[in-house]
């Protein structure tokens, strides 16, 4: 049996009681890079802990990668272990689990998915962002900064959207900063969209900074966020307590 959790975004007490009880059960955790430390230490004591991390600019083939995790799953459940696929967020925003459960199908390995709090949607509630309001945004959308070919075709859709008032919770995008904010900036025209980066998203070092769109690159050259860093694009991405603190100083 292969267990596929959701680690959450990093705090051990943002897991699910499903999650913390399927990793008190296992014999083997395949983990993410991403999985935080304080995650890990709630694995039992006697589990083998296989570190399966996936690392921008790494080098290292996709691919084969991907094919060593599938194949070390399959080993360790034909065994009869209890396997835990563990994966940073939720499995199934941007976490390849549909890769691996194809895998596992064709195995004829049964399996289970746990989910997980993704870290945009995390962010935007630990920072105090409504990514939906009534009467102001009504649709929210999670998606990249690139395509798995890291070019930047869905930018224009995006921008369209973004357009007419939907909240982007958007992953990856960093190092591709100039490539967004040129796209939405040009889709926005003169209305005013904020955006939100929010790094390191649960852990203790959580940071946030908050631009106009035209402002958010200076933004974050200045602060030098360390990575992971999810972003929070719109209309209305702005944390309620800088919006409270903007109207007290203008009252």
């Amino acid at each position: 049996m292969v267990s596929i959790v959701g680690a959450g975004p990093g705090a051990a007490d943002l897991l699910t009681v499903r999650a913390l009880r399927r990793l008190g059960q296992a014999h083997v955790v395949l983990y993410d890079n991403l999985v935080s430390a304080e995650v890990m230490a709630l694995c039992a004591p006697n589990a083998e802990l296989i570190y399966a991390g996936k690392k921008y600019g790494d080098q290292v083939d996709p691919r084969q990668r991907q094919r060593v995790i599938n194949e070390a799953m399959v080993a360790h459940a034909r065994q009869g272990k209890r396997v835990v696929r563990l994966k940073s967020g939720d499995p199934f925003i941007f976490g390849r689990a549909a890769e691996e459960i194809r895998y596992l199908t064709e195995q004829q390995i049964p399996y289970e998915v746990v989910p997980g709090l993704t870290a945009g949607l995390a962010a935007a509630s630990l920072v105090h962002i409504p990514i939906t309001e009534r009467n102001f945004s009504n649709a929210v959308l999670l998606c990249t900064a690139h395509t798995a070919n890291y070019d930047f075709e869905q930018l224009d859709a995006l921008a369209n959207m973004l357009r007419t008032g939907t909240t982007l919770v958007m992953y990856m995008g960093l190092s591709n900063m100039p490539q967004v904010v040129a796209k939405l900036q040009a889709a926005a025209g003169p209305e005013a969209v904020y955006v939100s980066a929010i790094s390191q998203v649960s852990g203790p070092q959580q940071r946030l900074v908050t631009a106009l769109l035209p402002d958010i690159e200076a933004a974050l050259a200045q602060a030098a966020l360390p990575m992971p860093v999810v972003f929070v694009i719109g209309k209305y991405a702005c944390s309620l307590d800088e919006l409270a603190a903007h109207l007290h100083s203008v009252s």
